[in-house]
C-alpha cells in the first residue's frame, strides 16, 4: 500500500471521526428521514447494481437468475432501511422499538416474535414466521427495557468510529452491516468492499448517498493491506467483518511467526471490539416420514437450491444433508437432489479460489457426483453421498468448501424419530465445523405425534447455531432482516467458530440466544431462493419498486409473476 493510498484513508477517517460528532446528535426524526430518503436511492441504485453483480457472476442476460441481486442485494438491503426506519418511528412514538409480541415460551424463556412484521411479509413469505429466544434470566420486562440501547434518553452517546470489511459474495452484507454500525451500534462506518465485489462502488455509493454526503459513511477499496491500515488505526475503534476465520485470526492475532501462539494463548494483538459472521458447514436434518412424490420433488429443489443459490458462494449454502440410514425414502430424496442439481443452470465459479477449493473435496471423495460441466471458470455442482459419519476428520465435516459442493450423512439410530433427532443433534452439534445457522425438514403427519412434536422441539433447543430453521434453507433469517444474525452465542477470539456477535436485528433486541424460524413443508408458490424460479429477474425489481412506492396497482403484476415462478 502506497502512502498516498494510506493519506487518503487516514483522511476518510478524518471525516469519520469528524462526522461520528453530529452522528451521535442526530435526532430520531432526522434519522428517520435520513433512512426514508436512503430507501428511494437504494432503489434508484437498484439497476445498476444488480446488473453490475450478475456480469462480474457471469449470469446470462436472459436467465432468471438475473434477479438474484435484485433480491438478496438490492431487496434485502431496502428491507433493511425500511424495517430500520419503522422502529425508530416506534422510539420516537412510545420510547422503544416494538416487535410483534414478547412472551414466555413453554421453557420459561422469553421469546420475541419478530415475523411477520407487515402485510407483504406474508405474501412473500406465507405461513413462516420467526422468533428470537433470548438468554435465560432476561425476563419481558428487563428485555423490553434493554431493547433499543442506542436510543435511550439517559445513555451517554460517544463519537466512534466502525470499519466494516465486507464480504465479496453477497451484495447486502456490506451495506447490511454499515447500517447495523450506523443505527444499532451509532457508529459512523468506513465500509471496505472485498476485492471481489469492489466494482460495486460506485453503485453502493450512489444507493448510500446520503450517508456520505453527511460525512457517515465513506466507502473504500483494496486488499488485506487497506484492512490492517484500517483495523489498526487509532481513530478506528470497532471492527466488524463477514469473511473466513482465517481472515478474523490474521486481524485479531497478526501474521507473523508468533500469531499461532498468541492464538492458542488468546493473546489477541487487536484489542478494540471486533465482531463476526464467518460461515458454517451447515447442516440439514431430514426427519423420516411419509414424503409423497410431490413433497420428494420439491424438497429436492428445496436441497438443491440451498447449495445452487449464488453458484455455492454462500457462508450458509447447504453443506451436510443428515439423514436416517433406515428411512425407507432416504434414497428417494437423494434422487430428487440429483434431478434438481441435472437441471440446475451451470454458473461460472466467479469467486477466487474455487477450483482450488472444490479439487480438496473431490480428491477426498473421488466417489463425488458431478452436475453441469467443468473447466477453468466452471465448478460442477457436486454431491457427495453416502459420508461416514465416523470419520470425525473428512474434509466435508471439518471445512466450508464455500464452492458448489455438498454432501449426504446417513446415521444409523433406531427408528424412532426421537432417537434419530438425538442422534443428528449430537452428530452436528460435535461434527461439524461452525455454529451459524442449521435446518431441520420435518413432515407436518410427523408433527402430528406429540413425542415426535417433542423431540423435533428439544432439536431446535439442543442445535448449537444462532439460528434453526424448520422446513427451509437457513439463510431465510438473513432474507426476512427483522432477526438478528450471527453464530450462536459462546465464542472466543481463540475459538471464533462462525464469529461473534449479531448484525440486522432491527428490533434492536439484546442478550439474543437463538433465532427459530418454521416454515409450510411446502409452499404454494415457489419461494424466490430456488434455483427453479423462472421469473425471478422480472419478479425482483417490481418487489424492490412496491416496497418503495407501497402502489397497489403493482400488486397484481407481483402476484402473476410469483404463480408463475
Amino acid at each position: 500500500m502506497d502512502t498516498t493510498t494510506a493519506a487518503a484513508l487516514d483522511a476518510d477517517v478524518a471525516t469519520l471521526r469528524a462526522g461520528a460528532v453530529g452522528w451521535v446528535a442526530t435526532g430520531v426524526e432526522e434519522r428517520i428521514e435520513l433512512l426514508d430518503e436512503l430507501a428511494r436511492s437504494v432503489l434508484a441504485a437498484g439497476p445498476g447494481w444488480a446488473l453490475a453483480a450478475a456480469e462480474a457472476k457471469g449470469i446470462r442476460r436472459d436467465s432468471p437468475a438475473m434477479g438474484e441481486d435484485w433480491g438478496s442485494g438490492v431487496v434485502a438491503t431496502l428491507r433493511n432501511v425500511q424495517l430500520l426506519a419503522r422502529t425508530l418511528r416506534d422510539v420516537r412514538d412510545t420510547g422503544r422499538p416494538a416487535p410483534p409480541s414478547i412472551r414466555v415460551g413453554d421453557d420459561g424463556r422469553t421469546v420475541v416474535d419478530v415475523f411477520p412484521t407487515a402485510l407483504e411479509d406474508r405474501a412473500v413469505f406465507p405461513g413462516f414466521r420467526a422468533e428470537v429466544r433470548l438468554a435465560e434470566g432476561v425476563d419481558p420486562v428487563a428485555a423490553r427495557e434493554r431493547m433499543g440501547r442506542a436510543y435511550h434518553a439517559d445513555r451517554e452517546r460517544r463519537p466512534a468510529v466502525a470499519l466494516v470489511l465486507g464480504a465479496g459474495n453477497v451484495s447486502s452484507i456490506g451495506p447490511m452491516d454499515a447500517l447495523h454500525q450506523l443505527f444499532v451500534e451509532d457508529r459512523t462506518v468506513v465500509l471496505k468492499l472485498n476485492p471481489v465485489n469492489e466494482h460495486l462502488a460506485p453503485h453502493l455509493e450512489a444507493a448510500l448517498r446520503p450517508l456520505v454526503r453527511g460525512g457517515w459513511l465513506r466507502i473504500v477499496r483494496g486488499g488485506a493491506e487497506v484492512g490492517r491500515h484500517l483495523a489498526t488505526h487509532p481513530d478506528v475503534d470497532a471492527v466488524h467483518l463477514t469473511g473466513s476465520d482465517r481472515t478474523y485470526e490474521e486481524i485479531v492475532f497478526g501474521t507473523d511467526a508468533e500469531a499461532a501462539g498468541r492464538r492458542l494463548r488468546n493473546e489477541p494483538v487487536l484489542t478494540k471490539p471486533v465482531t463476526a459472521e464467518l460461515g458454517n458447514v451447515t447442516p440439514v436434518i431430514v426427519v423420516p416420514g411419509p414424503w409423497t412424490p410431490r413433497e420428494l420433488a420439491y424438497h429436492g429443489d428445496n436441497l438443491a437450491s440451498m447449495l445452487v443459490q449464488n453458484a455455492g458462494f454462500n457462508c450458509i449454502a447447504a453443506r451436510v444433508v443428515v439423514q436416517h440410514a433406515a428411512w425407507s425414502q432416504r434414497d428417494d430424496l437423494l434422487e430428487a437432489v440429483r434431478d434438481s442439481l441435472r437441471r440446475a443452470e451451470p454458473r461460472d465459479a466467479y469467486y477466487p479460489g474455487a477450483r482450488d477449493r472444490w479439487r480438496t473435496f473431490v480428491d477426498a471423495h473421488p466417489e463425488a457426483e458431478r452436475f453441469g460441466p467443468e473447466g477453468e471458470d466452471r465448478v460442477p455442482f457436486t454431491l457427495i453421498p453416502g459420508l461416514d459419519p465416523a470419520r470425525r476428520d473428512d474434509v466435508a465435516f471439518t471445512t466450508e468448501a464455500f464452492c458448489g459442493v455438498f454432501g449426504e450423512v446417513a446415521l444409523d439410530a433406531p427408528r424412532s424419530v426421537p432417537d434419530f433427532l438425538d442422534a443428528a443433534v449430537a452428530f452436528c452439534n460435535e461434527r461439524l465445523w461452525g455454529t451459524l445457522s442449521a435446518s431441520i425438514l420435518v413432515h407436518p403427519r410427523t408433527l402430528a405425534d406429540p413425542e415426535a412434536a417433542a423431540a423435533v422441539e428439544r432439536a431446535i433447543a439442543a442445535l448449537g447455531y444462532g439460528s434453526v430453521v424448520v422446513n427451509h434453507w437457513s439463510a431465510v433469517p438473513y432474507a426476512m432482516v427483522s432477526p438478528p444474525w450471527g453464530a450462536a452465542p459462546g465464542s472466543t477470539p481463540s475459538d471464533v467458530q462462525s464469529g461473534v456477535g449479531t448484525v440486522h436485528n432491527t428490533y434492536l433486541l439484546e442478550d439474543v440466544e437463538k433465532v427459530v424460524v418454521r416454515g409450510p413443508f411446502t409452499t404454494p408458490f415457489t419461494p424466490p431462493w430456488f434455483h427453479t424460479h423462472r421469473t425471478l429477474d422480472r419478479l425482483m425489481p417490481r418487489v424492490a419498486r412496491y416496497l418503495v412506492e407501497r402502489d397497489p396497482r403493482q400488486l397484481p403484476a407481483i402476484a402473476a409473476l410469483a404463480a408463475r415462478g
